[in-house]
């Protein structure tokens, strides 16, 4: 009797951040969309403090960014993630996968890639879609010191 073929391992348990192509790199994102949430910085501490505003691009029901391809020029504040900044993930929520992988930590199991399911994310309670308002509900800018939140690792 012939014996079982060995189970490939997937492409983020063997490939570096770096070494992954341009659609493995993309299917790493888990569609949390914590990265769009407003930020704050401690300028003395560095500390970074996240807020539960969002870019008036991001689409709510799917946690994706309604202008993907052109956020950068739209949003010039909007930070793109690349293979070759891995090492300044430091700012990316706990629940990352980037970070995760950059850090050498496994994908939790309600990563779409881990349960082949894309709503894992938000069943999970680890997605925006619970609890982020879009910036065009602040009255100013400076109202985000009233919205800081505290990101534990599977919930907002």
């Amino acid at each position: 009797m012939p014996s079982e073929p060995e189970r490939k391992p997937p492409f983020w348990e063997c490939k570096s951040l770096e070494a992954m192509d341009a659609a493995e790199w993309e299917a790493v994102c888990d569609g949390c969309a914590r990265c769009c949430l407003y930020k704050l910085e401690d300028e003395d501490s560095g500390e970074v403090f996240y807020t539960q505003v969002v870019c008036r691009y991001l689409e709510h029901d799917t946690c994706s960014c309604g202008e993907y391809s052109d956020r950068h020029r739209l949003q010039p504040d909007c930070v793109i993630l690349t293979r070759k900044a891995v090492d300044d993930f430091f700012w990316l929520p706990a629940t990352c996968a980037y970070r995760l992988l950059a850090e050498g930590q496994p994908l939790p199991s309600w990563h779409p890639l881990v349960s082949g399911d894309p709503e894992s994310i938000h069943e999970a309670g680890v997605s925006v879609r619970s609890f982020a308002i879009p910036e065009t509900q602040l009255e100013s800018e400076d109202d985000l010191e009233d919205h800081i939140i505290h990101l534990n690792r599977y919930s907002g």
